[in-house]
């Protein structure tokens, strides 16, 4: 059997995509998998190193801003449904996956027009444009949110939750200390409070801020900090804290990187989590049963991750500051929660009633049954 698998452009498509992949050759492991991405995008690099080929189209997204530049996006689009053609009808998938982003639309739309099973999943809470798009193209829409039928025709949808990295769930405390010892030189201490940062796979320019002014406040309190500040932000933010800085801050368990090699352990030894709200990181969160402050960023389409974090809020799984207020309003949110256990252990008990497990596997199931059935 042969899937084409087509989406990118953030973690937080690529993470899922890459899931169902695993999860196909879990289930056939001679199975064929071609990925279709976007030139340029994220996806270009991190499928290879998953172990996947992928091609890239040149299609880019619409300039809403200057619109008078999107005739070189539109000859773009053309340029791209003419490739995908050629790929689909060179590599004659047996099904075809969308995750979501540029490459996927192109990708999708060809694929049903040549009579192949489309099968769609949607990460976040508010349904992105590419696959509003393709509704009508789809076999079946995976989802991860209740309530979708306001995007998606009803009888199409399957909760089936987000795919999240497989390994998530081996971190251990213990493990976590020798890990952050060995890799930067931090001395952690099992028994006390500590606040995991992280802003999503490029960093979050507020989120920094606040940290940058709120670190000595969270230094003198005993409490410590794995803070991942994304890679264009790091050496702004050792200027300003400073080298011998950041060396005292390691021995009371402060760590600033700007990336983490080892999230399993990294959310394992943390007792609350501060985290951009993308559909990827709030699945990982639900599996994991993490108490949690989400700032959902302002620089997505609609909004979605305002979406995505109220339907935790609405359940009182996690809580949730404003982008525009998280300079004034992050720190004493870390503050409060700390101090709060019963409501910590509430927080990790309601999100654990969110999280659906074997995503990534139910959802190549789907696939598979489809396949086969377009076969027969």
């Amino acid at each position: 059997m042969k899937y084409l698998i087509s989406g990118g452009g953030t973690g937080g498509h690529i993470f899922p995509a890459v899931s169902i992949a695993n999860a196909l050759k879990v289930a056939d492991k001679d199975a064929e998998i071609l990925f279709v991405g976007a030139l340029g995008r994220m996806e270009m690099e991190r499928v290879p190193q998953a172990g996947y080929k992928i091609i890239g189209l040149p299609v880019r997204g619409f300039n809403r801003a200057q619109p008078w530049k999107n005739i070189s996006v539109l000859f773009d689009l053309w340029r791209s449904m003419r490739q995908a053609k050629k790929i689909v009808r060179d590599f004659q998938p047996d099904a075809a996956v969308g995750v979501g982003g540029y490459a996927s639309g192109a990708a999708m739309k060809v694929a049903a027009r040549m009579g192949i099973p489309v099968i769609l999943q949607e990460q976040n809470g508010f349904a992105g444009v590419t696959n509003k798009l393709l509704k009508d193209d789809a076999r079946l829409i995976c989802v991860a949110y209740e309530n979708m039928e306001k995007f998606f025709p009803k009888d199409k949808i399957l909760l089936t939750g987000n795919p999240v990295r497989q390994n998530l769930t081996t971190g251990d405390k213990k493990h976590a200390i020798a890990w952050l010892k060995e890799e930067s030189g931090a001395t952690f201490n099992a028994d006390k409070p500590t606040v995991l940062i992280i802003g999503g796979s490029l960093g979050a320019r507020t989120i920094n801020e606040a940290m940058l002014s709120g670190l000595p406040t969270l230094a003198e309190q005993g409490i410590q900090v794995i803070w991942q500040t994304g890679k264009i932000y790091i050496d702004k933010i050792i200027a300003n804290i400073g080298e011998d800085k950041i060396a005292a801050y390691k021995q009371q368990g402060i760590v600033v990187t700007p990336f983490l090699s080892n999230m399993p352990d990294a959310y394992a030894i943390a007792d609350i989590v501060v985290s951009r709200a993308g559909a990827s990181s709030i699945s990982e969160l639900c599996l994991l049963g993490k108490a949690s402050i989400l700032i959902p960023s302002p620089n997505v389409a609609e909004d979605h991750q305002t979406h995505n974090a109220m339907a935790l809020v609405r359940k009182d799984a996690a809580l949730l500051v404003k982008d525009i207020e998280c300079g004034d309003k992050l720190l004493p949110a870390i503050l409060d929660l700390l101090s709060d256990q019963p409501r910590q252990e509430a927080m990790r008990k309601n999100i654990l009633t969110l999280a659906q497990t074997d995503s990534a596997a139910r959802i190549a199931d789907e696939v598979i049954r489809i396949a086969k059935e377009n076969k027969k």
